[in-house]
């Protein structure tokens, strides 16, 4: 087996930080997350990573949230990739449209290459009822589409939950095309799960799953949002849920990830787990 990695790279899903009180009921613990963040990046400083992901929430709520976290990654020897989700947006209406420019994303959703390998990133909250204000376009879409599921007893007919517009899945789709014309890896990267089935999954998660398995290049999708984790693999592809670095009083949760040719090692702090997981190359339908 190959000792040298195609990509390594820091991993964090759901710090929600928040200047509030824990959610007990929830086990959530948000002024924690501050020192968690920090002790991630202190470990991260001491590897040779290619990037460090944040998998979205960073924050829990309110928009003066960013200005306490942010800088901790100001300290970090590394580039940093950010991606929302839906706790990004709990914050006062007029400031929706500059999330993603406060999390220095240069697109909502986006595309780069980083050691011959494709990371796209998506925004899984794009058709929401939270990230944009009522009387939006996008956001009547969404409570109708949202209220389509509920009436169909969808398992994630959730209001935390949202989908891609049918631009970013045309994109989607055109990127996918091009790497495998390419022949680049990839790794898909979102809040949202699409796989094993669970109530945390993307609106459209069946459409997407389909769309990724006509593409055997597609290695990972890596995610957050299920703060318990979950895993699974179909075909050539693996999906990971990270689990949260604000759950429980006392345990953070982070991970570093090296993605090889035929497998992709996880080294997991605190509740994370580390584990390896076999990268079969699928065959193309």
């Amino acid at each position: 087996m190959s000792q040298t990695p195609l990509l390594r790279f820091g991993v964090i899903a759901d710090p929600q930080y928040a200047d509030a009180d824990p959610d007990l009921a929830l086990d959530r613990h948000f002024r924690q997350s501050l020192r968690r963040v920090a002790q991630a990046i202190e470990t991260f400083n001491g590897r040779n990573l290619d990037v460090v992901i944040t998998l979205g929430d960073l924050i829990d709520r309110d928009w003066a949230s960013f200005d306490a976290v942010l800088p901790l990654y100001r300290t970090l020897n590394h580039r940093a990739l950010f991606l929302p989700g839906n706790h990004d947006f709990a914050v006062d209406p007029a400031h929706l449209g500059a999330v993603h420019k406060r999390l220095g994303m240069p697109a909502p959703y986006h595309d780069l290459l980083i050691g011959g390998i494709r990371l796209v990133i998506l925004d899984g909250s794009e058709v929401s009822t939270f990230a944009l204000p009522a009387g939006h376009p996008r956001h009547d879409m969404a409570a109708q589409r949202l209220a389509s599921l509920q009436q169909a007893g969808a398992h994630n007919a959730q209001a935390w939950n949202g989908t891609l517009s049918e631009a970013q899945f045309a994109w989607l789709t055109e990127v996918l095309e091009d790497a495998a014309d390419d022949g680049e890896p990839v790794v898909i990267l979102c809040h949202y799960p699409v796989f094993p089935p669970n109530e945390h999954d993307l609106w459209d998660a069946p459409r997407v799953l389909a769309l990724i398995e006509r593409f055997p290049n597609v290695r990972a999708y890596l995610n957050g949002h299920n703060h318990a984790g979950n895993e699974g693999i179909r075909g050539g592809t693996q999906f990971v849920t990270f689990k949260g670095m604000v759950d429980t009083p006392d345990q953070t949760a982070f991970a570093i990830v090296s993605l090889f040719e035929d497998r992709m090692e996880i080294e997991g702090f605190g509740r994370e787990e580390s584990r390896v997981l076999p990268l079969p190359l699928a065959v193309p339908a």
